[in-house]
């Protein structure tokens, strides 16, 4: 496939996501949002206390077409008119990826449109610059309003935080097209991963985020002194943060310390304070979390900082990373919630981004890559 895409105006993208258990088709003009389309599986993960890989992959198989349909409804178009196709090639559930990338190579080779393989992390990056004004559905077609519109670039100095079920990541971005820096990781568990553990333990069920968040609103968060991983000095008596951990993140002795106090409870015949626990277990991911970021894109001079990930919904994090942003004078972005988590208008968003700026179209061989780094942005 070629790149036919000409000047006309901002290019008509349509984005499809599957990297875990949603299926998200997006279409966006440049970046106005035309369509934002999600179908989840999560209702059948359920029972499992997690997703399972192979659950989630049939589950777009049968969601796909209905997906997609519904989008280009919304959108008021026909696959025929868009400029190119993007879609997840990683990282992710390789199963899953599977899936998109086979359903994206088939609607590229018949419409014969160019296909961009595109890395996930970058795209929740890619969702901030869409339009804020923008609704799917306001209006039907393309034309009107998008038509000629410029691409919107992205701030100076712009660093994001995503943070989800599969990972936690800081990252600087010079050029979203060619620059992506990873800065800081989780070395264990993300934190999406940590929450639905701790709701596991608290028996508040799956999935995790949204149970603990609710479960701390009535909750004392100084109740329980929880470990901040990665924050001790790495030499005694040195102020520093351990060298080459500096910006990275660890939550698994924080799930230990949380399973412990519910098994001194439990062995002491004493109820467990769920709200207490919720509420301090959710105050010690986001105190590191946003203490470490915040960190981090001082050090690397980011004045922008963009909030991804389905973790991104937690009132908490939010409230404490605009505190601590405001404070070191970074300009906090969140885009909405329906944003945040994975989409098709993310994909969409990144795919317009490589379009506008020449890049190659990728090859109808492109593999799923379940552990793509987040330096390779589009494949």
């Amino acid at each position: 496939m070629t790149n036919t895409y000409s000047a006309r105006g901002a290019p008509l993208v349509l984005g499809i996501e599957t990297s875990c258990d949603e299926t998200g088709i997006g279409i966006v003009r440049g970046t106005q949002l035309l369509a934002n389309t999600v179908s989840s599986s999560m209702e059948e993960h359920v029972r499992f206390g997690g997703v399972i890989p192979e659950i989630a992959a049939r589950a777009h198989l049968e969601a796909f077409i209905p997906t997609l349909r519904q989008a280009l409804d919304t959108a008021g178009i026909e696959l025929r008119e868009v400029d190119a196709i993007a879609v997840t090639a990683g990282p992710g559930l390789a199963g899953a990826l599977m899936v998109g990338l086979s359903a994206a190579k088939g609607l590229a080779l018949a419409a014969d449109k160019p296909l961009y393989g595109v890395n996930h992390l970058v795209a929740h990056v890619g969702v901030g610059l869409l339009d804020p004004a923008d609704e799917p559905g306001e209006q039907q077609g393309h034309a009107a309003t998008a038509a000629g519109r410029g691409m919107r670039a992205l701030p100076e100095n712009t660093g994001a935080l995503l943070v989800s079920g599969g990972h936690t990541e800081i990252l600087r971005v010079g050029s979203l097209t060619s620059d992506v820096e990873l800065l800081g990781s989780t070395i264990d568990d993300a934190a999406g991963e940590a929450f639905d553990k701790t709701a596991r333990l608290l028996g508040l069920g799956y999935p995790g985020g949204p149970a603990i968040d609710a479960a701390a609103a009535s909750g004392d968060p100084r109740a329980f002194r929880f470990p901040r991983g990665l924050t001790m000095p790495k030499f005694e008596g040195s102020a520093e943060a351990p060298g080459k951990h500096r910006h990275n993140w660890s939550f698994s002795g924080l799930k230990t310390a949380v399973a412990r106090a519910v098994e001194q409870f439990e062995a002491a015949g004493r109820p467990v304070p769920v709200a207490d626990i919720a509420a301090s277990f959710q105050e010690a991911v986001v105190d590191v979390i946003t203490a470490k970021a915040v960190r981090a894109a001082a050090e690397h001079g980011i004045t922008t900082l963009m909030l991804g990930g389905g973790v991104a919904a937690n009132k908490r994090l939010r409230e404490l990373l605009a505190q601590r942003c405001a404070e070191a004078g970074i300009e906090l972005r969140i885009p909405p919630v329906s944003l945040c988590t994975d989409n098709g208008a993310m994909v969409a968003a990144l795919g317009a981004q490589l379009v506008a700026a020449g890049v190659a179209p990728s090859s109808l061989q492109i593999p799923a890559d379940s552990s793509q780094p987040v330096q390779l942005i589009s494949v």
